[in-house]
């Protein structure tokens, strides 16, 4: 049985519900685990030239994408660790438009972009499969609103998914 739960709608902030949402019931690990190899397969079929491509003026492109979905774990992960460990200090929100945008990643290739997306995901997994239950459903506060560990599971799993489905839908269509 796993022992990261489906959060309740009372353990993150509204925002994050339309990613919570998109995660199905079962094991939050174990789709971690296998999510990161299809959003892999689907990057390596994206040709390096296409890399920089944006859907429309000013959106991110494909690159700043997949940083954004690293950046975006670090962070979401950062706060499950301190909260699972008992971290009452309220962590700070991020401007995640400001990461991308100071972040140079289409100056990079899609190949080390994949790579570190891949390794971020790994300590990701070690991270929540070793989380007891009690750990996943400690509570801590980040920008500002509640939030638990394990809900930090989950909001990682459905970013990447909603992002997936865009990469799919406004991206690669076509």
């Amino acid at each position: 049985m796993p022992t990261i739960v489906r959060p309740a709608d009372t353990e993150y902030a509204p925002f994050y519900a339309g990613y919570v949402a998109r995660v199905p019931d079962g094991d939050v690990v174990a789709l971690l685990r296998s999510q990161i190899g299809e959003t892999l397969a689907l990057l390596r079929d994206v040709p390096e030239s296409r890399g920089t491509h944006r859907y429309a003026e000013g959106k991110w492109s494909i690159k700043e994408v997949v940083g954004h979905l690293t950046d975006t774990e670090r962070v979401m992960t950062y706060r499950a660790l301190r909260i699972a460990r008992g971290d009452r200090t309220p962590l700070a929100g991020f401007d995640e438009n400001a990461f991308v945008r100071n972040a140079s990643f289409d100056q990079r290739t899609l190949a080390s972009l994949r790579a570190e997306l891949e390794l971020v995901r790994s300590a990701s997994i070690a991270l929540f499969e070793t989380m007891t239950a009690e750990e996943a459903a400690r509570v801590g506060t980040a920008n500002d609103r509640d939030v638990t560990a394990r809900a930090l599971a989950y909001i990682v799993a459905g970013h990447e998914r909603h992002h997936v489905a865009l990469l799919r839908e406004r991206y690669l269509a076509g």
